[in-house]
């Protein structure tokens, strides 16, 4: 009793998820976009006995997808950050039905204050309405930065991922980053209807104004209204000259398949 044969090799373990490269789906696609696109999440510290505490923040996320977040330092979850950078953060793009049927992405990391001049410029451009009290003194913004995450992209769809499958490598993408904010303004002043189309071509509701709330080597964020949306580029750019001849392309393309704003 209780021996095992060769051909039975006894109780199984627990299923456990696959690394995102041997994922049967594109797990760190699928984790990216849910990074860039939600809004706000729970967000789970320590408190100074070691208690897990949960919270709602909203997020945004730089360049390279690191996720940002402006706090309050009269918040519980700062104070413990304060104290403790070890946190995580709970991505869920939810939707009508069972909430356990969409996807959703935890990022675990440490979260440290950053006075990094573009944090800034991403987080409000994502939050306009922040800008009402993001320069109050007892406020600051936070970057998480990740150390893996955890992917549940629906039923018997589970990842794990590396700080380097998370975030974008900007590489020899210096251009693009310091050109972002410049592209981004130009875009929403001249080009409206091209955002509408790409973001109609990405699955995005149409008929929506959409803007640009920023951009990287591998695509644009998109926001109209609460709503969000994440557009690829076919390939990655890291010069704004290699950009430019993609965004024409892209409506180029868009508009020869019908797409519609």
């Amino acid at each position: 009793m209780g021996e095992t044969s060769e051909t039975d090799p006894g109780p199984r373990g627990p299923a456990r998820p696959l690394p995102a490269e041997a994922a049967p789906f594109d797990a760190i696609g699928l984790a990216r976009t849910l990074l860039r696109s939600i809004r706000s999440g729970a967000l789970a510290t320590l408190d100074s006995d070691g208690t897990p505490f949960a919270s709602l923040v909203t997020i945004a996320t730089d360049v390279d997808g690191t996720p940002l977040m402006l706090l309050s330092r009269l918040s519980a979850h700062t104070r413990n950050l304060l104290a403790d950078p070890r946190c995580s953060l709970l991505f869920s793009q939810g939707g009508k039905g069972d909430p356990l049927a969409h996807p959703r992405l935890t990022v675990v990391g440490r979260a440290v204050q950053t006075a990094e001049p573009r944090a800034r410029e991403r987080f409000l451009a994502r939050h306009p309405k922040a800008k009402l009290y993001a320069d109050f003194p007892d406020f600051g913004f936070f970057a998480l930065d990740p150390r893996e995450g955890h992917l549940n992209g629906g039923f018997a769809k589970a990842a794990t991922l590396t700080r380097e499958q998370l975030l974008i490598d900007l590489a020899g993408a210096d251009a693009i980053v310091a050109g972002e904010r410049g592209a981004v303004e130009h875009m929403n002043a001249d080009h409206a209807d091209a955002l509408a189309l790409y973001a109609a071509g990405s699955g995005a509701e149409a008929g929506l104004s959409w803007r640009l709330t920023g951009l990287d080597p591998e695509g644009m964020d998109l926001m109209a209204g609460e709503r969000t949306a994440r557009v690829s580029y076919p390939d990655r750019v890291t010069d704004m000259g290699a950009l430019r001849k993609s965004l024409v392309a892209m409506a180029a393309r868009a508009r020869a398949t019908g797409t519609e704003a």
